[in-house]
């Protein structure tokens, strides 16, 4: 049966690529975009199909109506994707209070917004499905990211608790997890602190490490987040490519590792 979905941030990248794979498999999209100028090739080629949205997801106002409006446009909504978002570069001395701000009013507090809009919606129907798109940057650090992270690490937090909360209702939560693509994610649409010369080095070597990566496009995701889209039991959390993947174990390792070594003081701290 088709589908009706709701995506932010549908003009490029990911939200762009999963729009057009939804219509091209005959489902209908409410498509948000800060510009929906860069969504008319697919109103044209789609018609009825999709219904472009502008929508700047850090009006928490504009967020509601928008998701009302594609719920009362189609008649119902069965996965919500928060895919708006950017990535910030900035060691933390860096990193500007409007600067810190700006990216969790977007990450953060643009995906609330529009989480809190479907919840009912999708509550009085016994059924959606809520996809959140996390990072590997949600599982693991970097330096030079710190406020990205902390972007993510929130979005992780809130979206575990809202998947206990929204299950009696028949609606599920997935954390999407994705490695490097070769999206705008680190171009034009990325913020940049300015850079302080203490921190050149540890930039360099980063930098030195990213070089002669090749990262597959964004639609190399497309099979599997409509896999999960279409699962009868979704996962909590889907980490995207084999990256990813050795990261999140890598962490998860290091950690359990950690927290071994010192169980004996974690013990001893109780009554």
């Amino acid at each position: 049966m088709s589908k009706t979905w709701f995506i932010t941030g549908a003009s490029r990248g990911f939200g762009r690529n999963w729009t057009e794979a939804a219509l091209q498999r005959g489902d209908k999209v409410a498509a948000t975009a800060r510009d929906i100028d860069t969504l008319k090739d697919l109103a044209d080629s789609y018609g009825d199909a999709i219904l472009p949205i502008a929508l700047d997801v850090t009006d928490h106002a504009a967020a509601t109506a928008a998701v009302g409006q594609a719920h009362a446009h189609f008649g119902g909504l069965d996965v919500v994707v928060n895919n708006a978002g950017y990535g910030h570069f900035g060691f933390l001395e860096e990193v500007t209070e409007a600067e810190a701000r700006a990216q969790l009013e977007t990450n953060v507090f643009g995906a609330l917004w529009v989480t809190q809009a479907a919840i009912p919606l999708m509550r009085e129907q016994g059924s959606g499905h809520i996809v959140q798109i996390s990072s590997i940057g949600g599982v693991a650090a970097f330096p030079g990211l710190g406020l990205y992270h902390a972007s993510k690490w929130a979005l992780e937090g809130f979206s575990e608790a809202l998947s206990y909360e929204v299950a009696p209702f028949g609606v599920k939560v997935t954390l999407i997890e994705p490695g490097g693509y070769a999206t705008d994610w680190s171009g034009s649409s990325s913020v940049r602190s300015e850079p302080n010369p203490a921190y050149q080095a540890t930039r360099d070597a980063m930098d030195a490490r990213r070089q002669g990566n090749q990262s597959p496009g964004p639609e190399a995701t497309t099979a599997a987040v409509l896999a999960v889209v279409d699962a009868e039991n979704p996962p909590l959390r889907l980490l995207l490519s084999g990256g990813a993947y050795d990261i999140a174990h890598g962490v998860y390792q290091q950690r359990v590792q950690t927290w071994s070594e010192w169980e004996a003081t974690s013990r001893s701290a109780q009554s």
